[in-house]
């Protein structure tokens, strides 16, 4: 590549602010987003990267030190995992990591907040302010509640699993910090149910998140907008201008060794006042019900991360064993 062609991820630096989609402490320093993110997905991941390994067993002879419950002893191990991986990955950042709350938590707000509020201290105990992390929340109605009360003590949340319109502007008028709507598994269940779209202008995911977009800005919603959950640079590409993008490092490599021109996609317009009624938990419950995709992927979505909460659990319980 010539000095005079800057790669798609350089021009794309410039339109967006680009997120890693990972836990690999190596990815990060090696690709410099100024975000990133864990969950137990990653966090599982991590127990097999050698840059993790003295955190680990640290908190495992933590545990072997202690007495009490197993099971309650492994759920703050895994806790602690979270948070050390976290706040390792802080040192390779200029801006946040999204920490996620358990999914087996998304429909109990109290509880949501209460996680939220454990791992605040956590992350100020290791002297990382809470201005340098977001809490990671699953976009139902009691995630969407437990955020407008954890933003009021000014705690900022990544509102997660966002696949409805409705969803997206109730995480907006709860003063969410940031929403994330996922792209490619909004695609994936039109392709799965036979709806395959003829160019990258008609992906579903695309679509959704261009008009989220465009109606935040309307708005004048300080919500920021996140794509998130690509499975091509093509749909990242389609995205161009969008607020903030989260990336897997292996599409950020892609688009590292492309030097193609690559046009802003997403502006933001003038602010106009908007005069609909907001949403509340009825008008909520209703909008997802009546939309099959996001009904369906909404509650995977959380099932998934419950699965993967319960593997990185079991994890932990056979290397304390």
């Amino acid at each position: 590549m010539t000095a005079s062609a800057p790669s798609k991820l350089a021009q794309l630096r410039e339109l967006s602010v680009v997120v890693a989609d990972t836990g690999d402490y190596e990815a990060i320093k090696r690709l410099k987003p100024v975000d990133c993110t864990t969950n137990p997905t990653l966090v599982k991941k991590a127990l097999d990267l050698p840059v993790y390994a003295e955190l680990i067993e640290r908190e495992l002879a933590w545990a072997r030190g202690q007495s009490g419950d197993a099971q309650a002893l492994v759920n703050e191990v895994a806790d602690r995992l979270t948070v050390g991986v976290g706040a390792m990955l802080s040192e390779l950042i200029p801006g946040r990591v999204s920490t996620e709350v358990d999914a087996d938590l998304a429909y109990d707000t109290a509880a949501t907040v209460a996680k939220a509020h454990k791992f605040v201290a956590m992350y100020g105990e290791r002297g990382i302010a809470r201005d340098r992390i977001l809490i990671k929340v699953a976009s139902t109605w009691e995630g969407v509640e437990a955020a407008r009360q954890l933003q009021a003590e000014g705690i900022d949340c990544n509102l997660t699993l966002i696949f409805n319109r409705a969803q997206a502007i109730a995480c907006a008028e709860a003063g969410a910090f940031l929403i994330s709507p996922f792209v490619g598994r909004i695609l994936d269940w039109y392709v799965a149910n036979g709806q395959v779209p003829a160019s990258i202008d008609e992906d579903p995911g695309v679509v959704f998140v261009r008009g989220v977009y465009d109606e935040f800005k309307r708005r004048g919603s300080a919500t920021v907008v996140m794509g998130a959950s690509f499975r091509s640079t093509a749909q990242i590409e389609a995205l161009a201008g969008c607020d903030r993008l989260t990336i897997s490092p292996d599409l950020l490599e892609k688009l590292d060794q492309d030097s193609g021109m690559l046009p802003r996609k997403l502006s933001p317009g003038a602010a106009q006042p908007v005069q609909t009624a907001p949403i509340n938990a009825q008008s909520f419950a209703a909008a997802i019900e009546a939309d099959p995709m996001a009904k369906e992927k909404l509650a995977t979505g959380i099932e998934i991360f419950a699965k993967d909460l319960v593997s990185l659990r079991e994890t932990i319980a056979k290397r304390l064993a």
